[in-house]
């Protein structure tokens, strides 16, 4: 099967822009960018949330903070959630692509990447995995097979080895919860 990870092509009626961090519509492929939409039956805004409503509507535009980018076809794919970038050092680190190297690994079964507090870089790359049953790895392994397939800002420095993860009733891993404990008593949880 062609496209095996697209989301597919515009649909009649809707319009699709890809924008960068610097604001800029995307016009290359394999270019990453916020999704944003616009279409007649849209998006109207978050209940309660006017904050969050403002960040996700521009006018005829809104946009539900994924991560996107097209093929030389035009076909779409998701790469991550704006909500979920890690800035480290200045540099945007989308935990999408560290989670998929890691899961690669064969004994891993499930992989939740975060930004924990760093003094210098604002924020660091850690990654919680859940081992799969009967298996074993170390965090050193983990970081070892990182270190010969990412580039060394999006590095996770930390492993840990866990049970569960907190997940939605729908079975979405809840990384907020995840995050809690290491930004307690911080001035910002970014």
């Amino acid at each position: 099967m062609r496209k095996v990870r697209s989301i597919g092509q515009a649909n009649p009626g809707i319009e699709i822009k890809l924008v960068d961090d610097a604001g800029n519509i995307v016009t290359e492929p394999n270019q990453q960018g916020v999704l944003w939409a616009k279409a007649r039956s849209a998006f109207i805004g978050y209940y309660n949330a006017p904050e969050k409503t403002a960040e996700s509507i521009d006018g005829e535009w809104a946009t539900a903070g994924d991560v996107a980018y097209f093929d030389e076809e035009g076909y779409y794919y998701l790469a991550d959630r704006k909500h979920d970038m890690i800035i480290s050092g200045g540099e945007n680190v989308y935990p999408a692509e560290i989670e998929e190297v890691i899961t690669q690994l064969p004994q891993v079964s499930e992989v939740a990447v975060i930004g924990i507090p760093h003094a210098d870089f604002g924020e660091e790359v850690k990654a919680l995995v859940i081992v799969k049953s009967g298996d074993s790895i170390t965090p050193e392994e983990i970081l070892e097979h990182c270190a010969a397939n990412l580039a060394g800002y999006k590095r996770p420095r930390s492993v840990e080895i866990v049970d569960e993860f907190p997940r939605t009733a729908t079975g979405k891993v809840l990384k907020r919860i995840l995050r809690k404990p290491y930004w307690e008593g911080q001035e910002r949880s970014i």
